[in-house]
Parts: structure tokens; C-alpha cells; sequence
């Protein structure tokens, strides 16, 4: 008898995420993180099921608390959540909703759904760090581009950018979501604030790393992940 091999790769995320259903209403949202999740948990993140609780581990906040389905996935993928827990997923007693809850799920470091409160939450992260004098520890934000609709995270830029946060990055995945969009591109809002800002097709696993890990010394950074809808 042989035993199937563990859903590990970037390839087992369709499967993964086809065991949890009934919330295809944030489908499309939930596709547009697909390959920024992968790219942060596989090639960038220094955090594993084993360094969870370690104070020295970089932090993952999901703003983008809709559709958590593929972050569901990627967590299982990486070993924080098991295949059980995954097929339950929403069901009563289940610890994985439809936005994550960090109480409830290994590995999330904060509760999500509510959107524009990530960015905030990770700056307050950032500054908690550089107080206890953690040099090593990175943040990393994943938004999306109507949460920028949201007045609270135009606050966090300012504030971010002005302290120096070099120690926090913001992913924001534009898949043309926003209310009334920004003329020059999302990337000029961060900027103007003093962030470095880049960009990068978000499907693009490459050009996502590349981003994600070019130096920014001195001042937080902004990578923004374009995913347009199909069709």
C-alpha cells in the first residue's frame, strides 16, 4: 500500500483550496493573493510551525482578510494547519471562518475581515519591535487596493514613512478594486510619503521575490502586486 505524498508544492494549492467551498462570492479576491502568499511563505518569510512563537520571527498580517481560502492553503502547505482541519474549514467548531481569527488559527497573526486595519496594525507591529530593540524581526502587510479606500491606512503611510519603518513592507494586491483609484499609480501615494515604492505583475513569482527582497534601507517599503481580473 502506498501512501500519497504530502501537498507541499505551489502546484497543490488548486487542490487545497478546492477542499474548502462555499464562499465563491470572494473568489476572485481570493485568486488575486494566490502567488504573493506562496512567494512570501516559500521564499521569503523566516517563520516556520516550529518558530511561531519565537520573538524573533518575521510577522505575516493579512489585511485582506476575504476569500482566505489560498491563505488557508499556503498555511497547510507549509505545515501550520493539517488536511483535517482544512476539509472542515466554516463548519461548526471549525477553527477556520471565512476571515481568520488569530486565536483560532496556527500561524495568523492577527483577525482580519474588517478591512483597513492591517496596515495600522502592522506599523503598530514595526514600532513594537524597534522598541525591544529586535533588529531582525520583518512585518510584512498584505492589503488590497480598495482597502486603500479606507482613511485609517492613509495615516499609517504617513506615519510609517516619516518614522523610517525599514523594518515593514506592504504588499498590495491592485486587481482594479478600488473605489476611485489613484492617478499615477497606487505606487506615487507610498512614495510621497516616503516609502520605496516598486511594483510587479502579480502572478510573477520571480519579479514578486525580486521586489519583495531588493534593498530599502532606511524607510519602509511598498510593493504593489498587479492582478487584473479575466475577462
Amino acid at each position: 500500500m502506498t501512501t500519497a505524498p504530502p501537498l507541499t508544492r505551489y502546484a497543490d494549492l488548486p487542490a487545497l483550496i478546492g477542499l474548502m467551498t462555499g464562499d465563491e462570492k470572494h473568489q476572485i479576491a481570493a485568486e488575486s493573493t494566490r502567488e504573493v502568499l506562496w512567494v512570501l511563505y516559500d521564499r521569503v518569510l523566516d517563520v516556520s510551525p516550529e518558530t511561531a512563537g519565537d520573538p524573533d520571527r518575521d510577522r505575516f498580517l493579512l489585511s485582506k482578510g476575504h476569500g482566505p481560502m489560498p491563505y488557508y492553503a499556503v498555511l497547510a502547505a507549509k505545515g501550520f494547519l493539517d488536511l483535517a482541519t482544512l476539509r472542515r474549514w466554516a463548519g461548526f467548531d471549525s477553527p477556520l471562518g471565512h476571515h481568520p481569527d488569530r486565536v483560532l488559527v496556527p500561524g495568523a497573526e492577527i483577525s482580519s475581515g474588517s478591512l483597513g486595519h492591517g496596515l495600522g496594525l502592522g506599523v503598530g507591529t514595526a514600532l513594537g519591535l524597534r522598541a525591544q530593540g529586535r533588529t531582525r524581526p520583518r512585518v510584512f502587510v498584505l492589503m488590497g487596493d480598495g482597502e486603500l479606500d479606507e482613511g485609517s491606512n492613509h495615516e499609517a503611510i504617513a506615519a510609517a514613512g516619516r518614522l523610517g519603518l525599514d523594518n515593514l513592507t506592504a504588499v498590495v494586491v491592485d486587481n482594479a478594486s478600488a473605489t476611485h483609484g489613484w492617478p499615477g499609480g497606487i505606487e506615487t501615494r507610498f512614495a510621497g510619503e516616503g516609502w520605496q515604492a516598486r511594483s510587479a505583475p502579480g502572478r510573477d513569482q520571480s519579479a514578486l521575490y525580486d521586489a519583495l527582497t531588493a534593498p530599502h534601507s532606511g524607510r519602509p517599503l511598498a510593493v504593489v502586486a498587479r492582478v487584473r481580473p479575466k475577462g
